[in-house]
């Protein structure tokens, strides 16, 4: 596979870009430095220098080139209003309309649970960005393209197990990064799971037994 990392120099992002390198595929990204893309080349990631942000849709299909997935896995983590709606909202779109004009169907998206911390009183900006995340997955759900949506529980940085809770609908808890991005790597690599909405938790189940679990069959 040649896949495509937007936000590939986050946690998940260089998590997902390893997982995908271990299984002998080439992997593309989005760097914002030059020193971003020569630290990838380096391990063999071919990285493009740009401002999500400020590129222009053709600037970013160009980029994309013709790999075979493109992953969105930027975001602000509810920073200011401005930086999420610039990058977890008109970025998601931009990937989007970027995907379609350079062919490339296949579009996974790294989201959120719509419930994540719902006993807190979040404000104003942290509350923005989960309407700006869900108003992504309507987007992206509602696109011609092979779309893929993952909503993983709290992000933490403990070591992964290789098993988790994966479907439709989960409870919020916490999962590791390196959980979710070989659950990620899994399901692009699985075709029959496609225009789907999965949720991701900590659990029991393998990985490569829960991506199995949800093929959807006729």
């Amino acid at each position: 596979m040649d896949a495509f990392i937007i936000g590939i120099t986050g946690r998940t992002g260089g998590l997902l870009a390893q997982e995908l390198l271990s299984r002998g595929d080439t992997v593309h990204g989005l760097v914002r430095r030059e020193e971003q893309r020569a630290d990838l080349a380096a391990l063999g990631v071919d990285a493009v220098v740009g401002d999500l942000a400020g590129m222009s849709v053709d600037a970013l299909a160009a980029a994309f080139g013709t790999v075979d997935a493109v992953v969105f896995g930027a975001g602000s983590n509810g920073g200011s209003a401005q930086d999420t709606k610039a990058i977890d909202g008109d970025g998601v779109a931009k990937a989007i309309e970027a995907a379609r004009r350079a062919g490339v169907s296949r579009l996974a998206l790294v989201s959120v649970l719509p419930e994540s911390w719902r006993e807190r009183d979040l404000g104003e900006e942290v509350e923005y960005y989960f309407a700006v995340k869900k108003e992504a997955d309507i987007a992206l759900s509602r696109s011609d393209l092979d779309w893929l949506i993952l909503r993983p529980s709290l992000l933490v940085d403990d070591p992964g197990t290789g098993t988790v809770s994966l479907g439709p609908a989960e409870f919020h808890g916490q999962v590791a990064r390196a959980d979710v991005a070989a659950t990620l790597a899994a399901l692009l690599h699985e075709p029959r799971i496609g225009r789907q909405i999965l949720e991701l938790t900590t659990g029991s189940v393998p990985i490569r037994d829960a991506v199995e679990a949800n093929v959807r069959r006729r």
